[in-house]
């Protein structure tokens, strides 16, 4: 299975993207876009819930068995639940308070479900981990694929029955989670090679670090819509903006389902010693990056905005230089989430989040100095600094942790 893993977790990847589409088009469709809203913003919840939940548990996780610290997760398993449960329960009494705005709606359902999505993506976060610490990675890209598919069961057969309540409809959403009852992910030994504490403060700084840099790394690429809207750019230009992204980083929700395999395979160097084999990806890494970042740009000077109006319709319409931007943003992200993964599996997630902020406060630089442009290619072009620094940045973190400097 090693051989064919990357192709299985890119499959699985692929598939539960295009099943992402068609869930969101069969609610809208058949619920209407009023009626879907709060479903919505449920999805929203799940996107960061998987961002700052779903991914830092499973990297932790499969880091630390493939270490030899499964007792590790083990022991601290008890308090990261209870902070976790903590973080629901959090989000649960936000959204209560907000649930008028939020979902436009007076009862309690919709903050009970914001509670039951969090804990779901933690869930499959430690299912996940605990599969691919063990190199079991088709079982991964199996879980990718049945957590969309499930709800897209589940969400067609409630239109098809006539069921147009919007609470059933995202109870179909959390219940994607059910995929993490899987016995044997979750089953941890009592011994391994660990000498560590019980206190679980090394899972804490773990997990922080890892979940500030994957939420920041997402709100870069996801967020340009929301600044556009917030420098002042026309509804038509905020949703060009929002299509350019979601059609660019296809590439970069591939490499997510790919990156349990990197984790356990870089973490596996890490752990041997294998400095000339980290360094070699290292250079195949730099090298693939030099060359697809302009290639990404010409795609999308060239072909850009014609996909934009054959996926979204001949109203989004984006100039070829910023849809060449937005591209060439994108493609960096790639580069950076495999950097990032390759520091935590070199366990510096602090440096993690700190690059992320570097590279933040850069994008802000750029905003500034850019002033005086028209609203779209400001964005985009602060949206591509935030990702050359970011590139830059991280890539010091991941040379330091994993110690490839010159010997």
């Amino acid at each position: 299975m090693t051989r064919r893993a990357p192709a299985a977790l890119a499959a699985g990847s692929v598939v539960t993207g295009l099943l992402a589409y068609v869930l969101f088009a069969l609610l809208t469709r058949g619920l209407g876009a009023e009626v879907a809203a709060p479903v919505s913003v449920l999805w929203t919840q799940w996107t960061f819930a998987a961002a700052a939940l779903t991914f830092p548990l499973q990297h932790w996780i499969t880091r630390s068995t493939v270490a030899g610290h499964e007792a590790a997760v083990r022991r601290a398993a008890p308090r990261v639940a209870g902070v976790v449960v903590g973080v629901g329960l959090a989000l649960g009494v936000v959204a209560w308070l907000l649930r008028d705005r939020l979902f436009q709606r007076d009862d309690a359902w919709f903050p009970v479900l914001v509670v039951a999505v969090t804990l779901a993506s933690a869930a499959v976060g430690v299912m996940r981990g605990g599969l691919a610490g063990r190199g079991r990675f088709g079982a991964v890209a199996w879980s990718l694929v049945a957590e969309n598919a499930l709800r897209c069961v589940l969400v067609a057969g409630l239109l098809l029955a006539g069921v147009e309540d919007p609470v059933v409809h995202g109870v179909a959403l959390v219940a994607g989670g059910l995929v993490a009852l899987w016995p044997s992910a979750w089953a941890f030994g009592r011994c391994s090679d660990d000498t560590g504490d019980d206190t679980g403060d090394g899972a804490f700084a773990f997990l922080g670090g890892a979940a500030s840099g994957q939420v920041v790394a997402q709100g870069v690429l996801t967020g340009g819509a929301v600044l556009l809207a917030l420098l002042g750019g026309s509804p038509v230009e905020v949703t060009a903006m929002f299509a350019a992204l979601a059609l660019f980083r296809a590439p970069y929700m591939v490499a997510l389902g790919m990156l349990p395999q990197l984790t356990e395979r870089v973490t596996t160097y890490v752990v041997a010693g294998a400095v000339d084999r980290l360094r070699s990806l290292a250079r195949g890494l730099a090298a693939l990056t030099v060359v697809a970042v302009p290639l990404a740009g010409l795609f999308g000077w060239l072909l850009g905005p014609w996909l934009l109006r054959l996926v979204f319709g001949s109203t989004v319409d984006l100039g070829a230089g910023v849809a060449a931007v937005i591209a060439a943003g994108c493609t960096l992200a790639v580069a950076n989430v495999v950097v990032m993964v390759a520091a935590l599996a070199g366990d510096r997630p602090l440096r993690v989040a700190g690059a992320w902020g570097v590279a933040v406060v850069a994008g802000a630089v750029a905003c500034v100095v850019l002033a005086g442009s028209a609203p779209v290619p400001r964005t985009a072009c602060v949206f591509l600094v935030t990702e050359v620094v970011a590139t830059l940045a991280l890539a010091v973190v991941a040379r330091r942790s994993l110690r490839l400097g010159r010997a």
